[in-house]
């Protein structure tokens, strides 16, 4: 009974394997123009302005 049972868990899984193998979409990876490289850094930057200003307006943190 724990063989047929362990068998049937392989063919499950084998059977989810197959199926993720043709789903899966291939595609060519674009490489980052130097303009898109500067914009994530110009969104990164501006996410850490941010969220520091967030944190020193914060009236929860009291400064020793």
């Amino acid at each position: 009974m724990a063989v047929m049972m362990g068998l049937e868990r392989l063919v499950v899984t084998l059977k989810s394997k197959i199926r993720s193998l043709k789903t899966k979409k291939l595609y060519d990876k674009i490489e980052k123009s130097e303009s898109m490289r500067f914009e994530i850094r110009s969104r990164k930057a501006r996410k850490l302005i941010e969220k520091t200003l967030k944190t020193a307006d914060s009236p929860k943190r009291l400064r020793p």
